[in-house]
């Protein structure tokens, strides 16, 4: 059996999975100053009458590092960076204590200034003097050559809780975003280990003996242990399950959009044949593009929650979030209530919601049905313009899906899915407004705990390898080793294939080489004068995101704590 966990900005949803069966699920409100609150409440309720031994992993999407992000909640670092030929590294400062450190290597990892280390110590001296924990080491390059991260990681090692290196966040070559994940990754290590330690100590009081992994912005797994070295992966994994969702609920093999609405937030996904799209780069955190890998998901300030404000005589809905709807004993009018109103929805208390609308009319000199209804069109309004935008930008520039780079073609969705808990509200208005099909499936309500629950592990990396140096690299798994000069690319690909299958046994997975995918395979000549010198190689081999089933049989009632 597997539990699947999605901690959302308002609610909190659990399900209980046996093969392709739903046994059991439950939704309980998010308490935002104690999560394990809010996970201790569903994992009771899906457990009911089960025997927890049975359970053999739990998946949780978690919003800790997100919300710990947004709200400053993270801890100072300490980035000690050094550049190199090219952009200079103060372009990338980040944070209030980024240092400079004098040296560089060039883009084969070649020294070509020395490690400054009286520049070093100074840096360090400055932070510890500031009370500085956590570190971000990074050097430009340093996937080709690690030897001055580790270097100045040795220095560290005793002043610090935690240490970053940078060339161990990505195998893919980009700076600046490698500063900029390095730092996250430290930023909200302290928060994610906090949460970790809770959690294990809540899971024993279960006897769960599961095997417990987290949600990735990519839409896959990666096991507690490995998300404890790298917890920025887990950032924006919520949108990710919901997308994991639709593949497990209702799959489709068309163009199609996906719309999960939540209390705080909805969020918006674009499908090419069935495969949702990959921000092949990685995301933004706080507007800064960094190297995690993640379904591209966008998200605006529309859900059941959002506040209605009337300004001007003009009625806005969001993005602002006071609290609950009055429904659900919330003191400001929101969305769900103006549907309440109307008679378009039986959430809660639905008196209060009448009330809630009628008092803010008359303070505003409106009828409540008509301010109702203008707020309902102004979230419309919203979610329509962003659909359509959304399908113009991806159509603008070159698509990847979680498969494979998208033939050149444009996306034509004609299909709307809606999950989240005010789906069926808005199905028959959305297919009005954007005239495409809209379907609400029945496990709308939980489809993000269900995508959790089902979604495998997942797991990427690059090999690079120079034939004329004699030198290979995987920098995510700290290896550096020499090739001689026949080293050819049908071996690189089969050492990238059983490293990453060897690298997944040691967290406890299991992973059939076939089920390895080798997204890139270059080889290049490299010249010297006017002889071939050897071959640069490079190698990316991963993991895809799926889904392990697909839900089958009656869905069961969900239990609302």
């Amino acid at each position: 059996m597997r539990i699947g966990i999605d901690i959302g900005g308002t609610h909190t949803d659990g399900v209980l999975i046996d093969g392709g069966r739903l046994l059991a699920a439950a939704k309980a409100p998010t308490n935002r100053e104690n999560l394990l609150e809010s996970i201790t409440l569903v994992l009771q309720s899906v457990l009911t009458g089960q025997d927890p031994a049975r359970v053999k992993t739990l998946n949780l999407s978690t919003t800790l590092t997100t919300n710990a992000i947004v709200t400053g909640k993270t801890d100072p670092v300490g980035m000690l960076v050094v550049g190199g030929p090219g952009i200079a590294a103060k372009h990338y400062a980040i944070g209030g204590h980024y240092h400079q450190i004098y040296g560089s290597l060039d883009h084969l990892g070649t020294e070509t200034s020395a490690l400054d280390e009286p520049d070093l110590e100074e840096a360090i001296s400055a932070c510890q003097k500031q009370g500085i924990k956590s570190y971000g080491v990074v050097c430009k390059f340093s996937t080709r050559n690690p030897a001055y991260e580790n270097r100045m990681a040795e220095e560290l090692k005793d002043k610090a809780d935690c240490i970053t290196l940078g060339h161990l966040v990505s195998g893919q070559l980009n700076f600046g975003r490698r500063i900029h994940t390095t730092y996250y990754n430290s930023a909200v290590w302290r928060t994610f280990q906090k949460f970790a330690q809770a959690l294990n100590l809540s899971l024993k009081g279960f006897n769960l003996e599961a095997e417990v992994n987290i949600l990735k912005a990519d839409g896959g797994t990666m096991p507690l242990s490995r998300a404890l070295e790298l917890p920025v992966q887990s950032i924006f994994s919520g949108p990710a399950a919901s997308v994991m969702g639709i593949l497990a609920t209702s799959p489709a093999s068309e163009d199609m959009l996906m719309l999960d609405i939540g209390g705080t937030t909805s969020d918006i996904a674009l499908f090419a044949a069935g495969e949702p799209l990959l921000e092949r780069e990685g995301i933004a955190i706080e507007n800064r593009p960094t190297l995690v890998r993640a379904i591209h998901v966008e998200s605006i300030g529309i859900g059941g929650d959002s506040l209605i404000q009337v300004e001007g005589g003009q009625v806005s809905t969001g993005p602002d979030r006071i609290g609950p709807c009055m429904a659900a004993g919330g003191t400001t009018p929101t969305l769900m209530d103006a549907f309440n109103h109307l008679g378009q929805a039986s959430f809660g208390d639905i008196a209060a919601s009448k009330q809630g609308l009628e008092t803010l009319a008359a303070a505003k000199s409106m009828n409540a049905d008509e301010l109702a209804r203008l707020a309902i069109e102004d979230a419309l309004n919203t979610i329509a313009t962003k659909i359509k935008s959304l399908v113009r930008m991806v159509n603008a520039k070159p698509v990847y899906t979680i498969h494979e780079m998208l033939e050149d073609r444009a996306i034509e969705p004609k299909k709307l899915t809606v999950i989240g808990g005010p789906a069926a509200v808005f199905q028959q208005m959305l297919g009005k407004r954007l005239g495409l099909e809209v379907e609400v499936p029945s496990l709308h309500g939980v489809a993000n705990a269900v995508g959790a629950a089902l979604t495998r592990t997942t797991s990427h990396l690059a090999l690079t390898a120079n034939t004329a140096r004699g030198n290979l690299s995987v920098p995510m798994l700290g290896i550096y080793r020499t090739v001689n000069r026949k080293f050819s690319l049908d071996e690189a690909v089969e050492e990238a294939r059983s490293l990453l299958v060897e690298d997944l046994a040691e967290a406890g997975i299991t992973m059939p080489p076939e089920d390895i995918q080798i997204t890139q395979a270059d080889s290049f000549n490299m010249i010297d004068g006017s002889y071939s010198s050897g071959k640069n190689i490079r190698v990316v081999a991963q993991v895809r995101p799926a889904v392990t089933a697909q839900l089958a049989g009656e869905p069961v009632a969900v239990q609302v704590l």
